[in-house]
């Protein structure tokens, strides 16, 4: 099923009475989801991914705007007849009913040509629990079960009504890093085999970019960039997204350009074509970094942390926003721990330009 979000807007008002300034929490937003794709909205809290989850749900309406489903307006069609499924971050299971109770209960509840007799609803919900496997759980109560169980009970849940659209609201969060991993490879799976179109909504951008077909950036409820993770990653539209992405974070510096080359400090570390000379903000990313006694960017080294296959050379420079700079290098050319200083030259494919003012991505010739 394609989704289709026009305009959409959503404007919540002031509970400041001395300001009664508005909130708006989602402006404008405008994109496809494309049928039977996973689609990450990614974000930090308070960006407005819940809130466009919560208008695709019908759960919220929105101020402004349209919401399609195929050919479909269902911007003002209420929730239950969306045909859509939503896990929320806290599993929000029923804790008197058994596993097999609270995947029924959404089927227990069709009514009309949709109702379904006992035989079919149990079939269903077998189904549904063994596409999640947890089909040997059906006896047990929410309470006998681990957070991960609980989570694929949600996810079962959703899936039994066989919808349209599935809709995720964090529902790792609430998971150790172990059972993160484990569930959210299961999500991608369950995905795959039953092609539902699924919105993802994570601040978690690790989730996102590992199972997402196409991620949504967002901050202060407006999109920064939409694409294919990868290519989000390798070719941002702003400061905000490339620092919003990666692990560890980009280093940031101040810098220059001056005569067509790129300055950090007194370091010219790229040649640009075409650019006029100004003050600049320069994004590289860890594994930009080559250790190199010629290379041009001088920096003072600070640690070494083997990571086994990788080493992180923790260093400093005057001119870095960050406190300290992380280069992720290859383990066989690891510094020597009692050097003062470290030289680096740069992969040109890992390092951005961006405006002063705007943070805007500038545009380099390669």
């Amino acid at each position: 099923m394609e989704i289709v979000l026009k305009n959409l807007t959503k404007i919540f008002p002031s509970r400041n009475k001395k300001s009664n300034e508005e909130v708006v929490a989602v402006n404008n937003l405008d994109f496809t989801i494309p049928d039977g794709k996973l689609i990450g909205l990614l974000g930090p809290s308070g960006c407005g991914k819940s809130t466009t989850l919560y208008m695709i749900s019908g759960l919220q309406k929105p101020s402004d705007g349209k919401i399609f489903f195929g050919s479909d307006d269902v911007t003002q069609m209420p929730s239950e007849s969306r045909g859509v499924g939503l896990v929320f971050q806290n599993y929000a299971l029923y804790p008197h009913l058994t596993v097999k109770q609270n995947i029924l209960f959404p089927l227990q509840n069709l009514k009309g040509k949709d109702k379904l007799t006992k035989e079919q609803m149990l079939e269903r919900s077998y189904d549904a629990a063994k596409l999640v496997q947890i089909d040997d759980l059906m006896d047990r109560k929410p309470s006998e079960l681990s957070g991960g169980q609980q989570q694929r009970v949600a996810i079962a849940r959703a899936l039994v009504k066989m919808p349209r659209v599935l809709l995720l609201d964090e529902p790792l969060s609430n998971l150790d890093a172990r059972l993160r991993l484990q569930t959210r490879e299961e999500i991608s799976r369950i995905q795959k085999e039953t092609k539902i179109t699924t919105v993802f909504v994570t601040h978690d951008q690790e989730e996102a970019m590992s199972i997402s077909d196409m991620i949504v950036v967002m901050k202060s409820g407006v999109v920064q960039q939409i694409g294919k993770p990868q290519e989000v990653y390798d070719s941002p539209a702003n400061l905000f997204v490339a620092k919003f992405l990666g692990t560890p974070p980009i280093n940031v510096f101040d810098g220059r350009v001056e005569k067509g080359k790129v300055y950090i400090k007194d370091d010219a570390v790229m040649d640009v074509k075409g650019l006029a000379d100004q003050e600049v903000i320069i994004g590289i990313r860890p594994e930009g970094f080559i250790l190199d006694e010629n290379g041009p960017l001088n920096c003072c080294l600070k640690a070494v942390e083997v990571m086994g296959r990788d080493v992180s050379i923790v260093s400093v420079n005057d001119a870095s926003v960050n406190p300290t700079i992380r280069s992720i290098i290859d383990a066989e050319k690891k510094p020597d721990h009692d050097c003062v200083k470290v030289k680096f030259s740069i992969k040109r494919s890992k390092i951005f330009l961006f405006d002063k003012k705007s943070e805007k991505r500038i545009m380099v010739e390669d």
